[in-house]
């Protein structure tokens, strides 16, 4: 059992301490995510890594509902927490201009969360919300590779399922999430 797993288990147990201690074990690991996801953000952009990586801690920490079962499950939580927050950006951007007509986009030419324009991040997460209610864990797939940046391995080893299994959840959900926001004209 990992010192992640352990600090979790006592989380889990109330401990008011093991939060304070799982930070600096995470911290590193978050940032990188970070860092990758927003190596490509345009220029201009206000949202540092550092800035994504505490923001999100602070909604994981201070929610006072911490509890997650292990590993996978708090990177899980932390890749939701940093799509929550990509998307509370983008709809700021897009009520100061008032809106706009979304643009369609081709998933396959879609690679990062910070690289799409705010129209593009929030018809994403109108189509994410849609696949979560048919299929969580292919969701759960999307929102780690697609905001976090975690490669495949990285997402099998953090939901405990095999390579083969993401890799076909992925190319799934990418498909169904292009033809969701094809068809939706709200999501494009």
């Amino acid at each position: 059992m990992s010192d992640v797993t352990r600090i979790l288990d006592r989380v889990q147990q109330g401990d008011p301490k093991a939060a304070d201690e799982l930070l600096p074990l995470v911290y590193e690991e978050l940032r990188k995510l970070a860092a990758h996801r927003m190596a490509n953000e345009a220029a201009g952009h206000t949202l540092q890594p550092t800035a994504l990586v505490h923001e999100a801690w602070l909604r994981l920490a201070g929610s006072g509902n911490e509890h997650w079962n292990n590993r996978g499950h708090f990177f899980g939580a932390a890749a939701e927490a940093m799509r929550r927050i990509l998307v509370d950006r983008a709809r700021q951007k897009a009520r100061i201009r008032h809106g706009g007509e979304l643009e369609r986009v081709d998933l396959e030419h879609v690679n990062l969360a910070t690289e799409d324009s705010d129209d593009t991040v929030l018809a994403m997460h109108e189509a994410l919300d849609a696949l979560a209610r048919e299929s969580p864990q292919k969701a759960e797939i999307v929102k780690l590779h697609y905001f976090t940046g975690m490669e495949y391995p990285e997402i099998a080893r953090a939901l405990g399922i095999s390579l083969s299994t993401v890799e076909r959840h992925w190319a799934y959900a990418r498909s169904w999430l292009y033809r969701e926001m094809k068809k939706n004209p709200s999501h494009r």
